[in-house]
């Protein structure tokens, strides 16, 4: 890849992991476009390792908590947060599950641009639906296994291009009855082993087949993507309680609808 496309690929990733638009697509649509190469796997794990580094270092005191809480409740000592650690565990379940068995699926015959664009303006609309009718009353302590049950399937639906795993997951959260930062915390600190186990299991890929590495666009990968992701969580949860997801809404439909026209002409 050229210098210009790994800046703009690594800042997209940054930029739209934790925003409610769909980092996937958002990382696909360049080749499809702009007639770019696919920048691959292992470029898409190396952004991935960004803004997983992002995440843990903002959420780096809960993370901690969490991992305290969730060794002492194996010992029997439960708290909220250890309950809250186990649902995180819980609603990682069913993406993993989906991504295991239907990843070659999922690569053949939904990493397409229509496939971006329908679930794009279907999933956006979702999302307006829900943060409309939102009743933001509980917050992330206050949830049940069936409530991380649901919240982990949605997440699931997110391994289809378009749909947005933060999307999905915060559209959930606000059906549930979650205030809008409480719903995006949930998301966030979801996507901390789901971005570890996806990126694992596609790197031991890349170790079994002696895939060649340039480490030195993977650096500018990670390091990109860190700042770029860290300024957006930081952005975001500053304030979606007072924005709400509509600007987000509006520009997923007009990503959509844009993407058809170019797609028929």
């Amino acid at each position: 890849m050229s210098m210009l496309e790994i800046i703009i690929l690594s800042l997209i990733q940054g930029f739209t992991e934790f925003l409610p638009i769909s980092s996937s697509a958002h990382l696909i649509l360049p080749s499809k476009i702009l007639g770019w190469n696919d920048q691959g796997l292992a470029f898409d794990v190396a952004v991935h390792l960004g803004t997983l580094l992002a995440v843990m270092i903002y959420f780096r005191r809960e993370v901690v908590t969490l991992l305290q809480a969730w060794f002492g409740s194996l010992a029997g000592k439960h708290s909220g947060e250890s309950r809250l650690a186990w649902w995180i565990i819980v609603g990682t379940i069913p993406a993993g599950l989906v991504g295991l068995f239907a990843k070659d699926l999922i690569e053949i015959y939904l990493r397409s641009a229509w496939v971006i664009a329908a679930t794009t303006i279907s999933f956006g609309l979702l999302l307006w639906w829900a943060d409309s009718h939102a009743k933001q009353q509980i917050d992330e302590y206050k949830l049940t296994l069936k409530n991380a049950i649901y919240i982990g399937l949605a997440q699931a639906l997110a391994l289809i291009p378009g749909t947005s795993r933060s999307g999905i997951t915060m559209t959930a959260g606000l059906m549930l009855g979650m205030t809008r930062e409480s719903a995006a915390r949930f998301s966030f600190l979801l996507s901390i082993p789901i971005i570890i186990m996806s990126g694992g299991y596609i790197s031991l890929g890349f170790l079994d087949e002696g895939v060649v590495v340039n480490w030195s666009e993977m650096a500018y990968g990670v390091v990109l993507s860190f700042v770029s992701a860290y300024v957006c969580i930081t952005f975001f949860l500053s304030v979606i309680s007072k924005m709400g997801m509509l600007p987000f809404v509006i520009y997923r439909l007009l990503l959509g609808v844009g993407l058809i026209i170019f797609l028929t002409i």
